[in-house]
């Protein structure tokens, strides 16, 4: 690992920079937080602003402080990897922290109720009591929705409202029930699953009070004026119909036109905003309260959010790259049983590329608290504003020279594939242009607008 790589990182999910040691309770939070979300490292002598190399004394002795204090303040036991970085008359120490098997991690002087953190952009954020449970849930074999629920009987399950759903599928027989998850045998009894009361629940919303979907129409962009709302609290795969109609009568109709006539084209691509939808509806974690999925509508954009981070392992990066990893494994079979979500790993990559096809920019994807939102712009003359690392590949590409997407990796110290995503869209973008007569093309070359030759 190079220290010169790092320092091209802004901080973020899996990076932290901290001056020294000096406080050593927030680098412990930090370590927690990167064991119980996707890793990370944390780097000892680089200011977290300018990134400036400040170095530390005595690195061997600082290494043996470090790993005292994670082994005696952090419960599970937690084995980080801390490698000694030489940087001209300085060290530098990094800190590494893989996902962890036994999450989720606590600070001892804490406690487990108040001393559990999550890793949230580059913030370590104070788990509740929700949240923590879903973090032992992941580490064992089985999901919140697949917890059966004794004291109902099958009976609560809306069969024939399941049929309908699948009426165009397939036949839906009593036995398909149990193989979907919706049921489960319990001391010889079938009882209804969290999953098959979320989906098809009879009393759904007593159980579950928050597994409905809230849109709302807000005037211009802000959440001011709220012009027009609705609480859709149908079984999901209903609701999910309704919230796009929704969509549809709060979005003005663009314009295509043809050889003979004029079409009118949604100014949210259908494909996208169904998407995000479902994987709202997918991904939501339903053990929290007080948290719909939600749906917002403005004059430039769609948000649609749902409870529910991350699961632990995954960054946007990898949600950008097709890794996939399922909060909901009941509502996901029924789903994919249905044709409503496909191959996993694909729905992001089918979001982005309707998107990019309308001539949209990418959609946006951002944890917020505890919630998870997609953004889909619709306004396409008002492209977003780059990011640091966007910032950094049009820069690189200033001067007239043309570098390869390996060269540009190793600039921004991202992997290949992260980089090609990004390329993509700074060239749907018209900021960067490729050269050269296809991928394998050895000389390919990208270059800013305006550079290439």
């Amino acid at each position: 690992m190079k220290l010169e790589t790092l320092r091209r990182q802004p901080e973020g999910k899996t990076l932290e920079y901290k001056r020294d040691l000096s406080s050593p309770t927030p680098a412990l939070r930090t370590l927690v937080a990167f064991a119980n979300a996707a890793g990370g490292r944390l780097v000892l002598g680089v200011e977290d602003g300018a990134r400036t190399v400040v170095g530390v004394t005595e690195p061997l002795a600082l290494e043996e402080r470090i790993a005292n204090l994670v082994a005696d303040a952090i419960e599970p036991r937690l084995l980080p990897e801390i490698e000694v970085l030489p940087w001209r008359s300085t060290h530098v120490l990094v800190v590494t922290v893989h996902p962890s098997a036994l999450r989720p991690h606590h600070l001892v002087a804490e406690g487990p109720a108040r001393g559990t953190y999550v890793r949230l952009g580059s913030a370590n954020r104070q788990a509740d009591a929700a949240l923590v449970a879903e973090l032992g849930r992941r580490s064992g074999a089985g999901g919140f929705d697949e917890e059966p629920l004794p004291d109902l009987g099958a009976e609560a399950i809306d069969v024939d409202a399941a049929a309908r759903s699948f009426v165009t599928s397939r036949t839906l027989r009593p036995r398909d029930l149990e193989t979907l998850g919706l049921v489960r045998r319990v001391q010889g009894r079938l009882v209804p699953t969290v999953g098959g009361m979320v989906l098809f629940g009879r009393d759904r919303l007593a159980l579950f009070p928050d597994a409905y979907l809230q849109v709302g129409r807000f005037a211009g962009t802000a959440r001011v004026d709220l012009v027009d709302r609705a609480d859709l609290t149908d079984y999901p795969v209903d609701a999910i119909d309704q919230a796009v109609r929704f969509v549809e009568r709060n979005t003005r109709l663009g314009m295509a036109v043809g050889r003979v006539r004029r079409t009118d084209v949604p100014t949210v691509p259908p494909a996208a905003l169904r998407e995000a939808l479902v994987n709202a509806v997918v991904h939501a974690d339903y053990a929290q309260r007080g948290a719909p999925v939600r749906v917002a509508v403005f004059d430039d954009r769609v948000e649609v959010e749902n409870p529910g981070v991350l699961l632990p392992g995954l960054t946007i990066e990898d949600l950008r790259d097709g890794v996939s990893r399922v909060r909901n494994r009941v509502l996901a079979r029924v789903f994919h049983e249905l044709g409503l979500v496909e191959q996993w790993g694909t729905g992001v990559r089918r979001m982005v590329a309707a998107c990019v096809e309308a001539g949209l920019p990418e959609p946006a994807f951002a944890e917020l608290g505890l919630r998870f939102r997609v953004t889909i712009r619709t306004d396409p003359s008002a492209a977003p504003s780059l990011d640091d690392v966007d910032e950094r590949i049009v820069a690189f590409l200033g001067d007239d020279a043309g570098r390869s997407t390996a060269a540009i990796a190793a600039h921004v110290g991202l992997s290949t594939r992260a980089v090609q995503h990004r390329l993509a869209s700074l060239s749907e973008r018209g900021l960067v242009v490729v050269l050269g007569s296809g991928p394998r093309d050895p000389r390919r070359r990208w270059f800013a607008v305006g550079t290439a030759r």
